[in-house]
């Protein structure tokens, strides 16, 4: 059953909000892959904060025009499912890890930075750490010196107690 006039103009609006607030959007084509799989495929991006979602060409060209995505819509031919993140990586991360496992996907395109990414584009944005992983490799650097220091300070405190002890 066709969408009406109405429920167009609402996915517009909905896809259009999305885009508002997003860093990266990736696409993919999508032919024969199962229900299961796609749950699958939607769990995976919901946990990683990723907006998934089939959706008509059409619509999502209204959406994208006059935003820094429009550049997308040359690629928007097939069946797509489009990914769109508020964090740089994080779309193009859960579609591309999802392909590498399931040949039924295949990333088309995506965008980053008003700049459009073809296939390969969107793999080397998903071999990115994603921002996660870089606030954890930060706080651990950050941690190294202070524990680091307080082994340097335990060390000294013993050294004092043995040199006391023998005085």
């Amino acid at each position: 059953m066709g969408l009406n006039l109405d429920d167009k103009k609402a996915v517009v609006a909905e896809v259009a909000a999305q885009v508002a607030n997003a860093q990266t959007i990736a696409v993919a084509e999508f032919r024969g892959i199962g229900v299961g799989d796609l749950t699958v495929l939607r769990a995976k991006a919901r946990a990683s904060g990723v907006y998934l979602r089939v959706l008509k060409n059409t619509l999502v060209r209204r959406a994208l025009a006059d935003t820094p995505f429009a550049g997308l819509g040359d690629q928007l031919t097939g069946p797509l499912i489009y990914g769109i993140s508020n964090d740089p990586v994080a779309a193009a991360k859960v579609l591309n890890d999802f392909a590498k496992g399931n040949d039924k996907l295949v990333l088309r395109a995506g965008s980053f930075a008003g700049k459009v990414l073809d296939k390969a584009g969107v793999q080397a944005l998903a071999s990115i750490p994603g921002r996660e992983e870089l606030l954890a490799r930060l706080l651990g650097v950050m941690q190294a010196p202070v524990s680091s220091f307080a082994v340097l300070l335990a060390a000294l405190a013993k050294k004092r107690e043995e040199a006391g002890a023998a005085a």
